[in-house]
């Protein structure tokens, strides 16, 4: 598969999505939690608590919906500032109560509405970056679908991020990129390879740790080996002092670039 052949996959409307992992890897522990406390619930924003084996964590998800109907309630993934909002509101729960965070990605990017702009989108993804970079307990950041921009990077400020192998992940669409580059809209598959947006190449260039196998919608084992993968993670990463998880979250994103 050639890079746009992976953002087609991205996009497949039989992609499974955060509420599929969430339903399958955490079952009946899972208790959704909603509204950012200041305007409204967002929908495209899914967020609660869950058991993660014995360890209760905090799983926070972008959710495009499984059908028409169900897409068009969540905004097809594009999150509103009060979607952001609520997502740093039960991150900022979870450091309180020492619980992990579980972050699932899958958005083209934050929604761009004037409604959203009004009520300050850019603000919004800021305010999620600057303070997840100082959160004191450890975070996982998963790509599961589209992570598109600003709006993907919002809830990827992790200690370490983790991608599907048919997920991409990148500043603007190919589509986009072949417009303002080329002005030329027939270069988005041209684009797509420009822009090293695969699992594949971002594993190259030492933007995330780890590609995780495209699970089947009934394959169970596959969703308990990610969840025994996550735990380990999560367990490696508390032995850390507060201080050491986040001078070591800083220094993984100081170093893009370096080499």
């Amino acid at each position: 598969m050639n890079a746009f052949d992976k953002v087609t996959a991205a996009r497949s409307v039989d992609k499974l999505t955060s509420m599929d992992f969430i339903e399958r890897m955490f079952k009946d522990s899972f208790i959704e939690l909603h509204g950012d406390r200041r305007f409204a619930d967002d929908k495209a924003v899914i967020g609660g608590v869950a058991m993660l084996h014995d360890t209760p964590v905090t799983v926070i998800g972008l959710e495009k919906g499984r059908n028409l109907k169900e897409r068009m309630e969540r905004n097809f993934g594009m999150a509103h500032p009060e979607g952001y909002r609520k997502a740093l509101r039960l991150m900022k729960q979870a450091e309180k109560f020492k619980r992990p965070i579980i972050c699932f990605v899958d958005t083209s990017g934050a929604y761009c509405g004037i409604g959203a702009e009004e009520r300050g989108q850019g603000q919004a993804i800021a305010e999620n970056i600057m303070e997840m970079m100082a959160l004191k307990t450890p975070i996982i950041s998963i790509f599961i679908g589209e992570g598109g921009s600003g709006g993907a990077l919002a809830l990827a400020v992790a200690d370490e991020v983790w991608m599907l192998e048919n997920s991409v992940y990148s500043v603007i669409s190919p589509e986009g990129c072949a417009s303002i580059l080329w002005k030329d809209s027939s270069r988005t598959a041209e684009a797509a390879e420009v822009l090293k947006l695969t699992a594949q190449d971002l594993f190259k260039l030492g933007v995330i740790e780890r590609i995780i196998r495209e699970p089947k919608k009934d394959e169970y084992k596959a969703f308990e080996s990610l969840k025994v993968l996550i735990g380990r993670t999560l367990e490696k990463n508390s032995r850390l002092s507060e201080n050491e998880l986040v001078e070591t979250r800083y220094n993984r994103f100081r170093k893009f670039g370096n080499s």
